[in-house]
């Protein structure tokens, strides 16, 4: 691929812009400074340790997946008022070509495991029906559990108002009197605050603990984020260990 495209995709500029920064001599590749932008490269696994923009290893390349420990009052969208999650990251990364997007949402009032990503064919099989990915939250609850929403949410019986078809059974799992933790695979809108309204009761806090067989990492603090490896994200797709027997 040529230089100035593949920067240009990446968020480094314009390709104008690209080619100025080749003249310049701050792209190198190999510790040899690349002055022709219009020159093509092989665009390997390896590039990202191979190359330097300004003395600064290049970014990560197309198929990259972020784990964000995502806070409170932040909004999953492009273009909404308020905090958006994409300011977390480098502000060049905004810019690439295929556009970093959320899987799936949390909305405002929700915390914890959001991933973001720009490959869409990984996007697509996590939120797909099929993939029936396990997301698993901790809710807090504004009254006591009343003992029969373990069977309810389970049932696989439980409509939501305004939905055409009951729930996918859910697990529950009562952690005190207003605390539970739920797993559903499903990904309806406002759903477990929904799913918990229906059973008479309101939840004043949700945080997302687990996706999949992937979990937040020890000691990530609310509005930090990583890059994850193959194997992390080959996670997503295995049983939560802790349902495992």
């Amino acid at each position: 691929m040529r230089v100035d495209r593949m920067l240009s995709s990446m968020g480094y500029g314009s390709r104008s812009e690209v080619t100025r920064m080749g003249k310049a001599g701050i792209i190198t590749l190999d510790a040899a400074e690349i002055a022709d932008a219009a020159r093509r490269i092989a665009v390997t696994p390896d590039l990202p340790a191979r190359m330097k923009i300004d003395g600064e290893a290049l970014d990560p390349l197309t198929g990259v997946v972020i784990l964000l420990n995502k806070p409170l009052g932040m909004t999953c969208s492009h273009k909404d008022s308020g905090v958006l999650i994409y300011t977390v990251l480098p502000d060049r990364w905004r810019r690439r070509t295929p556009v970093i997007a959320t899987v799936g949402r949390l909305d405002k009032q929700t915390s914890g495991l959001i991933l973001l990503t720009d490959d869409g064919d990984l996007l697509h099989r996590i939120i797909s029906p099929r993939s029936r990915v396990r997301k698993t939250y901790r809710a807090t609850l504004a009254r006591p559990l009343a003992g029969n929403e373990t069977e309810l949410f389970a049932s696989g019986e439980l409509m939501l108002d305004g939905d055409a078809k009951p729930l996918a059974p859910a697990e529950l799992s009562v952690v005190s009197e207003t605390e539970a933790i739920i797993s559903v695979t499903e990904g309806r809108y406002h759903q477990v605050r929904r799913m918990f309204a229906a059973a008479g009761n309101h939840v004043t806090e949700l945080h997302r603990e687990r996706l999949g067989g992937l979990s937040i990492p020890d000691g990530m603090a609310s509005g930090q984020w990583a890059l994850l490896e193959a194997d992390n994200i080959a996670s997503i797709f295995h049983m939560d260990p802790a349902k495992q027997t």
